[in-house]
């Protein structure tokens, strides 16, 4: 499994991640660097230089995302989008980049600037690049985020973005089959009720040939998305 934490959005708005074997409150940077240098092999293959002079680091195919030792085959479940209808995530979403996230619209941080951020760099691309990748949010939340709630929500971002829920059941065994932590509900409630939902903090990247290959942590910046959206579309074709 390579997703080593899972985080917390409180009601303070503060952002508490835990690490299984470590106890972390101000140490978030640490997962945050952890999770950009895990590669298949360990190492870097490649530098490039940025607006600032500074070398940064791309993994062996090419990516500023972390490459997966061992690519994860796309959760084969139905679920439903936000307008009430069956997704069959994989027929869905055939021969298409996909970015898979899950979360919930109550997230005040890491979901909002995860999606934010990919909007605003697909509105940026050409528009053969955008037709080719699918952004699917699946919400952890399913008795918060109801279709009207998930549909408002994740269409404020892009209104091609897709949000899909399902029951408890296929979503721990969806986020299961891609190796990620469970989300769990916290069991404090403010005093409207309210809660938080930890989840994995990361966005799971497929290319076109159903496989996901590459893993992008909260803190991804849009210039590594600008970079990579292109390079995960064009993955596998010849040249």
């Amino acid at each position: 499994m390579w997703i080593p934490s899972r985080c917390w959005n409180s009601s303070n708005r503060r952002l508490h991640c835990r690490i299984e074997t470590l106890t972390l409150r101000d140490r978030v940077t640490l997962l945050f660097k952890t999770l950009l240098v895990v590669t298949a092999t360990g190492s870097l293959a490649a530098t490039v230089g940025c607006s600032r002079g500074e070398q940064r680091a791309l993994s062996p195919g090419g990516f500023f995302g972390a490459e997966l030792p061992t690519p994860v085959a796309k959760p084969d479940f139905t679920f439903t989008d936000s307008k009430g209808q069956p997704f069959p995530f994989v027929a869905k979403t055939a021969g298409k980049v996909t970015l898979l996230f899950f979360g919930y619209t109550h997230c005040p941080d890491i979901c909002p600037v995860h999606l934010a951020n990919i909007a605003a760099v697909l509105d940026k691309l050409p528009d053969d690049i955008q037709r080719d990748v699918v952004v699917i949010f699946v919400t952890t939340d399913p008795v918060r985020d109801s279709l009207p709630v998930l549909d408002h929500w994740v269409k404020g971002f892009s209104p091609v973005f897709i949000g899909l829920t399902a029951s408890d059941s296929v979503l721990a065994a969806a986020q299961a089959m891609v190796k990620l932590l469970p989300a769990e509900r916290d069991t404090v409630r403010d005093a409207q009720g309210n809660y938080a939902v930890g989840h994995a903090a990361t966005v799971i990247a497929y290319t076109r040939d159903g496989l996901g290959r590459v893993v992008y942590p909260f803190g991804t910046r849009q210039r590594d998305w600008a970079h990579d959206l292109p390079a995960l579309v064009g993955y596998g074709r010849s040249p």
